[in-house]
């Protein structure tokens, strides 16, 4: 039996196509947003769909909400949140712009090797038992399953993360996981990757473990390059 459309759903779906408007460049940053109860003619919805969207919308950063004066359009990349990334990989239904998927992989270099380097001297014996059980489980995987390998992938990333100490980066990349794991099963579904990434991974780990920082930067440093080379031949084949 098909249930009714419930006020949520069309919230959540108002919400997914004004993202949309803004991102094709429909509505203009800085553009002032027609008042709510013709939005909501317009898009046919109700008045209270219309307000709920954009108080969303306003938690992103996307668009600016004042009392009397309306609703703007914001410069994302001045006040949007990590929400955005999301919303960004969404409307491009699974696929990333060229701009994205630079800015994804200079974020990478810039973090994720000093993280490797803080996790070298942060790093517990517990985090090194986690390290060696991820690569167990690297080692025993199907090598066909791109999504199984990416989920470890992610796992053995963030533990790096949590290993440095660092309070922020792995908040910064469980925003982001949605985003990462579905790059990382485009780069995973060329299973001749996967021999190199296992040595490269055990390497790190013993870096780390050894608490070498430079030794890891480097070898951290090695995956990421690896990583974007053939995440770019993958995606342009």
């Amino acid at each position: 039996m098909i249930e009714p459309i419930q006020s949520d759903s069309l919230r959540d779906t108002f919400i997914q196509k004004f993202e949309s408007l803004i991102f094709s460049g429909y509505f203009k940053i800085g553009e002032r947003l027609p008042p709510e109860r013709d939005l909501a003619r317009q898009m046919g919805v109700s008045r209270p769909v219309v307000h709920e969207g954009l108080v969303n919308l306003v938690s992103k950063g996307l668009v600016t909400m004042t009392p009397r004066r309306g609703s703007v359009i914001n410069d994302y990349r001045k006040q949007g949140s990590l929400f955005v990334l999301t919303a960004l990989f969404e409307y491009g239904n699974g696929q990333v712009s060229e701009n994205l998927l630079n800015s994804m992989l200079d974020m990478r270099m810039l973090f994720e090797v000093e993280n490797a380097g803080l996790a070298a001297r942060n790093r517990t014996q517990a985090q090194m038992d986690q390290f060696y059980e991820i690569l167990d489980q690297e080692r025993q995987a199907d090598p066909e399953n791109p999504a199984q390998m990416a989920d470890l992938d992610f796992a053995f990333h963030h533990l790096v993360s949590i290993a440095s100490d660092n309070l922020v980066y792995p908040l910064l990349l469980n925003s982001l996981r949605q985003f990462y794991t579905s790059l990382t099963q485009k780069f995973f579904s060329n299973g001749s990757v996967i021999p190199w990434v296992l040595e490269h991974h055990g390497k790190l780990v013993g870096a780390i473990g050894d608490q070498q920082p430079e030794t890891a930067r480097q070898y951290m440093e090695k995956i990421v390059l690896h990583g974007e080379k053939n995440l770019r031949i993958t995606l342009e084949k």
